[in-house]
């Protein structure tokens, strides 16, 4: 598109010059800036009405950019006890705290927590417009917050912001240029993403399958003797954890004490981001007692298991040292497995346990309310499929090959979708900036 026929400085960096016919001005010139309130939380009559009221989570979790339910509503009554104000539909909801930036539109009247500033519109500004704008601002924003535990923009500092306004007729025109072009790339990248979920689905499922089934799909088959598990090659044996590896738990977490030998410690973080540790990984130093090392040293073969999370379904992820780290411990929250090297590979032993029947085994004997934990002798006691060592050799560097294609083709689509969303960013930025001229 071409840009305006004559341009001036807006005074602000990072919109640059703006159309000469258009204003550089703060953000309350435009909107009656209105904060939010929380009622008692003990007082039942507060809570549980018909009145939305949104928080920086509603707005974070919203899947367009218009807000018409919030997981949590108040009563009249609540709203009159804590100061809150009902704005009208098609004000702006913006956060401004952990983290500052989410947004959406509101589509019927509602009010705030104290996380969140309302924008109620003037006749001069075009609310799909300023959302967009304020969709790409939240660098600029996040300079302006303040505070030590977290940023916060407060009123005066968000009132204060400068925007590049239009016209209203323009404004108008842009909104709606950028409505139809945020939605094709929006689709692009909703496709990318299940594109990814695909893969995903698809790497778990050639790990599940051969692991349980092997490579050769003629095989014989023997039932298991365990339900979740059903059949097996008839060659294979279905062992416990306890048989094939020594299971230890860590007791070693990132506090240094004096007198105990300093250690790098492979932490729940590793385990959880990384199919296999290596030495490029950045480790957190630790200390630790002569015993602990003893016991919780990390050796190429081993595996690292996740023993407990905020989730059941974050317990028993695996993760296989890969190569001989000078130093190396087993963290807190981690179990140990050490293999029997004449029954398992450590490789072919941290494989079998991302099975899907084995993870979701797992994932289910895991207890809490809270927080989840899997004992060591859930740990031992689990059911696993064992081939020879031959085999294990044969279906480990297999799936080593074919997580990495699987791996790169995500990688790739990641990049893609990065790319489409800097698109979007771009388009927004050069729309409400003036740079190309809209209609």
């Amino acid at each position: 598109m071409k840009p305006y026929p004559a341009y001036k400085p807006s005074g602000e960096q990072w919109m640059g010059e703006v159309p000469a016919h258009w204003e550089v001005l703060p953000l309350k010139q435009s909107f009656k800036i209105i904060g939010g309130s929380t009622p008692k939380s003990d007082n039942e009559s507060f809570w549980d009405g018909d009145i939305l009221w949104a928080t920086p989570s509603d707005l974070s979790k919203r899947e367009s950019v218009y807000i018409s339910d919030t997981q949590r509503k108040i009563t009249a009554d609540g709203l009159a006890s804590c100061g809150a104000t009902l704005v009208p539909a098609a004000s702006i909801v913006l956060s401004t705290r952990a983290p500052i930036g989410s947004l959406a539109i509101a589509e019927m009247a509602l009010c705030t927590n104290q996380g969140c500033k309302s924008l109620v519109p003037s006749e001069r500004a075009n609310t799909e417009y300023f959302a967009h704008l304020l969709s790409i601002s939240s660098a600029e924003l996040n300079i302006r917050g303040k505070g030590t535990t977290f940023l916060e923009l407060s009123g005066d500092a968000l009132g204060s912001f400068k925007t590049p306004v239009p016209p209203i007729t323009e404004q108008t025109q842009i909104a709606a240029y950028l409505d139809r072009e945020t939605a094709r790339v929006d689709t692009l990248i909703a496709e990318k993403g299940r594109l990814i979920e695909t893969l995903r689905e698809y790497r778990q499922a050639t790990i599940s399958e051969v692991v349980t089934q092997g490579l050769d799909s003629a095989a014989p088959k023997k039932p298991s003797g365990v339900p979740w598990l059903g059949g097996v090659p008839a060659s294979w044996s279905v062992l416990r954890v306890k048989e094939v590896a020594t299971v230890l738990p860590s007791n070693i977490d990132k506090l240094t004490v004096e007198g105990e030998q300093p250690v790098s410690l492979c932490n729940y973080v590793d385990v959880y981001k990384n199919d296999k540790i290596t030495a490029d990984i950045e480790f957190m130093p630790a200390t630790a007692t002569d015993e602990q090392i003893r016991k919780l040293s990390l050796t190429k073969g081993d595996v690292v298991l996740t023993k407990d999370s905020e989730s059941p379904w974050d317990i028993a992820v695996p993760t296989y040292i890969a190569e001989d780290i000078p130093n190396l411990a087993c963290g807190y929250h981690l179990a140990k497995l050490a293999p029997n090297e004449y029954l398992i590979r450590g490789d072919f032993l941290c494989w079998s346990l991302k099975a899907f029947p084995v993870s979701v085994h797992f994932s289910l004997a895991a207890s809490g309310i809270t927080r989840y934990g899997l004992s060591i002798a859930n740990i031992s006691d689990g059911n696993i499929p064992v081939p020879s060592l031959t085999e294990q050799q044969a279906i480990a560097s297999y799936l080593d090959t074919e997580t990495t294609r699987i791996d790169k083709l995500l990688a790739h689509v990641q990049d893609e979708i990065k790319l489409l969303q800097e698109l979007r960013a771009a388009t927004i930025t050069d729309a409400v900036t003036g740079k190309i001229q809209v209609g």
